[in-house]
């Protein structure tokens, strides 16, 4: 069974970065599309950004121009560097590839 483990959570003030990871235990990257997504306390998980083995990439409104996903396939890692946080990015941070999902790490903006 493919393992995701995703880090780079962390407390941080609005207008800061964060750069989160998600490692998977074998390789995976090269033959499925791969996505973050986030679930705020309260309210429905929500896609983030998406980005396929091709490196098409697609984000949520939201956050465009100021998130970028990217991948390294030579490291099965997925990337998400966030800049700019506002308080509303505020969430549980999933990474998925299919129909397997990381355990989530935490982010937290401050206003």
């Amino acid at each position: 069974q493919v393992q995701l483990v995703e880090s780079g959570g962390g407390l941080v003030q609005a207008g800061g970065s964060l750069r989160l990871s998600c490692a998977a235990s074998e390789t995976i990257f090269t033959i499925k599309p791969m996505g973050w997504y986030r679930q705020a306390l309260g309210k429905q998980r929500e896609l983030v950004a998406t980005i396929t083995r091709g490196g098409t990439t697609n984000y949520a409104d939201s956050v465009k121009g100021r998130f970028t996903i990217s991948r390294d396939n030579a490291k099965n890692t997925l990337y998400l560097q966030m800049n700019s946080l506002k308080p509303e990015d505020t969430a549980v941070y999933y990474c998925n590839v299919g129909c397997i999902w990381g355990q989530g790490t935490q982010v937290t903006v401050s206003s």
